[in-house]
């Protein structure tokens, strides 16, 4: 499939909060159309870097909100690879790509060439441990002519390679980033803004670059501090301190001004996994028991605040095009009475809604007749336990789309027997078997069609309960425009974003 389309630039900047005084004041210069520039944008983020600004790990999407790095690829509205450091690419037989360069300058100064781009692909694939993007894969990429480049899958066909090419944990940085420890992406990246000053974890200061091969940015850079308190972004934006903030709990969005405030679907679901190794929960009949017990609209209305949708499967309304390809979940167990069995159902802090679903939940459950013990802990004291199965119960927020834009891969992650990230410690010969067939499947539509049918063979276990499809909430001021609400939480801020 040849791409040739124009690329409408997605790089995101992030939200940074902020006291009264923190913030630089507007730059000058002017707009390639003689405009004045706009003023510097001062953002407010919920999660401070935790490894350096690494691109390797989780601070990857903290770097492609910023607008500092890119990959060949972007996700388009519908999840489908978009271009933007590659203008156009084709497939050349099963398991070979070659990516046309576009004309573009790294932060550095140098060329974005070819053997550039291979080196920076090279180094991920010998990331330890491997991005997520390449769970599972093994690639070659070499360079192919002035502008070309040819990347293989060394192991078998990988049809949504264009698509695993867009995670923010493949960007692309000039040779220079790469030393002994983890790469370096300041000064080294292609985006529209530079990281100029980083001040330990709370706070980045960037500068638009002006040689950006999609145009200079109309913000003159970003004044970034990373504020884990949600309250306290909420508060920056309705005191003026800040133009954008991120992630606001929902509980805060009463408190501010209907027009400083936006929502949009995202890809990411929240849900009730049901452990089918151990406990009540190996039992599909009690599993059944607590799916119909959960309702849904409750959770919406009440914790949620009606910023979220009710729980569909295991893809939400920002999936565009789940809902009309979604198959019914046929052989499901007939519901048991539970009789007062005893259950653990735990979940975690880090997101302050979990606790208020886990609480509502708990009443449900209780109420169809389960004994819940509730057990609520910050994040990273909680997964090695939930992933070894020691509660019977886990409730959990997931973005389906994050690492690659494929829908298969958090199908083959999550409910699979040899899957990494299995919670509900599924094992089920038919929910492999349609896994499996869904990652052979080529094609955008017959690769979604497939992944449906996979989705209704994991819904049909009762292993996990969809609960709620949350939307993202901002706190912009009213004198910003051009923020990109995006529902795989990768961008915030283009190079069109101004004040």
């Amino acid at each position: 499939m040849s791409i040739k389309s124009p690329f409408r630039f997605l790089a995101a900047l992030v939200l940074v909060p902020g006291l009264t005084g923190c913030f630089a004041s507007p730059g000058g210069g002017s707009s390639p159309d003689g405009g004045p520039f706009g003023s510097r944008l001062r953002v407010a983020l919920a999660f401070p870097p935790a490894e350096n600004f690494s691109p390797y790990g989780a601070d990857a999407t903290l770097l492609s909100r910023l607008g500092v790095t890119e990959g060949l690829t972007a996700l388009d509205a519908n999840g489908g690879a978009s271009p933007a450091l590659a203008r156009s690419w084709h497939r050349e037989g099963d398991r070979t790509w070659r990516f046309t360069l576009r004309e573009a300058t790294f932060h550095d100064g140098t060329d974005v060439t070819p053997s550039a781009v291979a080196e920076a692909l090279t180094r991920a694939t010998k990331a330890k441990p491997a991005p997520a993007a390449l769970a599972g894969v093994r690639l070659t990429a070499k360079p192919d002519g002035d502008r070309g480049i040819r990347i293989t899958t060394t192991a078998a066909a990988d049809p949504v390679l264009p698509m695993r090419l867009s995670s923010p944990s493949l960007a692309i940085l000039s040779p220079k980033a790469y030393g002994k420890g983890n790469p370096d992406p300041v000064g080294t990246a292609i985006g529209p803004f530079e990281i100029t000053k980083v001040s330990g974890g709370g706070s980045a200061s960037l500068d638009r670059f002006d040689d950006y091969w999609g145009g200079r940015a109309h913000a003159s850079g970003i004044d970034a501090r990373f504020v884990k308190d949600g309250t306290a972004r909420a508060n920056a934006v309705r005191t003026g301190d800040v133009d954008i903030a991120e992630a606001l709990p929902v509980a805060q969005a009463a408190t501010l001004d209907k027009a400083t405030l936006q929502e949009a679907g995202t890809t990411r679901t929240t849900s009730l996994q049901l452990n089918t190794r151990s406990g009540p929960f190996q039992d599909p009949k009690l599993r059944a028991a607590a799916r119909e017990a959960v309702d849904t609209s409750t959770l919406v209305k009440g914790v949620f605040e009606g910023y979220a949708d009710p729980g569909a499967g295991l893809y939400g309304p920002a999936v565009t095009w789940a809902e009309s390809k979604r198959v019914k979940p046929t052989g499901r167990a007939d519901a048991a009475r539970p009789d007062g069995a005893r259950i653990t159902l735990a979940t975690y802090d880090n997101r302050p809604e979990l606790p208020e679903v886990a609480q509502v939940v708990q009443q449900q459950l209780e109420k169809a007749g389960f004994e819940v013990k509730l057990e609520v802990r910050e994040y990273s004291r909680l997964e090695s336990d939930a992933l070894a199965g020691k509660f019977d119960a886990f409730i959990g927020a997931r973005n389906s789309l994050l690492d690659t834009g494929d829908p298969v891969g958090i199908l083959a992650g999550d409910y699979t027997c040899d899957g990494g990230y299995n919670l509900a410690l599924l094992c089920d010969k038919n929910v492999d078997r349609a896994v499996e067939k869904a990652d052979a499947t080529d094609g955008t539509g017959e690769r979604q069609d497939a992944a449906m049918a996979a989705e209704a063979e994991i819904l049909g276990t009762d292993a996990v309960v969809p609960l709620a499809h949350q939307r993202i909430i901002a706190g912009v001021s009213t004198k910003v425009r051009g923020v990109v609400l995006d529902p795989y939480e990768r961008t915030l801020v283009n190079a069109g974003t101004r004040r």
